[in-house]
């Protein structure tokens, strides 16, 4: 055939890899080798560590209160005929524990970004 030509085919990527070192770290990962094994465990570790230490704090604050309302004027005072410690654990205990958990999350999803950027070095 004598016709027109078609020009050969090229591969479009959209970056350049740097090197075969992301491909050889996500492969120990996956195929869970030992180096693949510790990274997983550190990932593992770091989000264990950071449940406790947080979980403490939650038990620490909630734990605190009924030392506060025995001790302190806090006990005996009323706001609108409804003792303080009954308003305190009814309202305040629940934000308290939604700020934990946001900054649980925030703080987790840190851990694994921290984690996803030391699997593709």
């Amino acid at each position: 055939m004598t016709g027109p030509q078609r020009p050969v085919r090229e591969r479009v990527v959209l970056s350049q890899r740097r090197g075969a070192r992301r491909v050889r770290t996500r492969v120990e990962v996956a195929e869970q080798t030992e180096f693949g094994e510790a990274l997983i465990g550190g990932l593992i570790r770091a989000q264990l560590g950071l449940a406790l230490r947080l979980g403490l704090v939650a038990i620490a604050g909630l734990c605190a209160l009924p030392v506060l309302f025995r001790t302190g004027p806090i006990g005996s005072t009323e706001v609108l005929g409804i003792r303080l410690p009954w308003l305190l654990l009814g309202g305040a205990v629940y934000p308290l524990l939604f700020l934990i958990g946001r900054i649980y999350v925030r703080l987790a999803e840190r851990n694994e970004q921290d984690f996803l950027e030391l699997a593709e070095d």
